[in-house]
């Protein structure tokens, strides 16, 4: 089973993170564990004649008093807070190492202009730099989830991303579903894709999946479903209307980067999003 010791909310107190706090603190509250709060100041520079000065802007007032209030209203936990003058991502990074984060909760990343998308985001550069799984937030209402769905590769990843959603969801109904990718001449109108060699290699790695893998008990049994991951998504997410969407790294080329497929979805998820790696 899964364990929630510390927990790590990182803000920068916009209302792009806004449900950071209230959902970290709740599952900190859940779970007896700690909240460690990070609030990085990113130096601003301005240009002064021949030579550029940093200017630091620090909001110290409202970070205080978001902490005061969170510590406020919950009373029954521990509450550590890190304010630094540091670049988001590393201070982050550094704080989940040194206080062995079990669960990194997150904001949504800013808009960017287009010369930019080709660039990390900072919630993808934490993702990627750390082992502990990510929960992006942003749900105003911090209430227990519903009903999870798990977008799933039949891997190591994609059952982490599972045994996490039972810990901090154990009153959710927990669906997950495979995206088969098929060839062209599957897809045509004449083609059987239940009796498909693909088909039953997907069935078999099912089979597998839940026999080897330790999944919570609760889980419907995965649907596999043919189509692109993108469609078959949507296509779940507009029918099942999930509160949270869970996702392993999904990358084939390493254990500790993230996939494609899950940097697209981060950058626009649907609702709350967990991503994990492999243990």
């Amino acid at each position: 089973m899964y364990s929630l010791h510390t927990i790590l909310a990182a803000t920068d107190l916009s209302r792009r993170s806004a449900a950071v706090l209230p959902r970290a603190a709740r599952l900190a509250q859940a779970h007896g564990a700690r909240l460690i709060i990070a609030h990085a100041i990113e130096p601003r520079v301005q240009a002064v004649k021949r030579f550029r000065l940093a200017v630091t802007k620090t909001p110290l007032p409202k970070a205080e008093a978001e902490i005061a209030k969170l510590r406020a209203e919950f009373p029954d936990i521990v509450i550590e807070a890190h304010i630094a003058t540091e670049a988001p991502a590393d201070l982050v990074q550094r704080l989940a190492t040194e206080h062995q984060a079990d669960l990194i909760v997150l904001g949504l990343h800013l808009p960017r202009r287009v010369l930019e998308t080709l660039r990390l985001t900072n919630l993808e550069r934490i993702a990627q730099s750390v082992t502990c799984p990510v929960l992006i937030a942003q749900n105003r209402s911090a209430a227990p989830y519903r009903k999870v769905l798990g977008a799933i590769t039949f891997g190591p990843a994609s059952a982490r991303a599972l045994r996490v959603a039972d810990r901090i969801a154990p009153e959710a109904e927990l669906h997950a579903i495979h995206a088969l990718q098929l060839p062209f001449s599957k897809k045509l109108p004449n083609a059987d894709l239940m009796t498909s060699p693909e088909m039953t290699e997907a069935e078999l790695l099912r089979k597998a999946f839940l026999d080897f893998e330790t999944l919570p008990a609760r889980l419907i049994t995965p649907e596999i479903i043919p189509g692109g991951v993108h469609e078959v998504l949507g296509f779940r997410i507009e029918e099942l209307k999930p509160d949270l969407v869970v996702i392993g790294s999904h990358s084939g080329r390493s254990r500790t980067k993230l996939g494609n497929y899950t940097r697209d979805l981060m950058r626009a998820p649907p609702t709350d999003m967990l991503i994990a790696k492999p243990a």
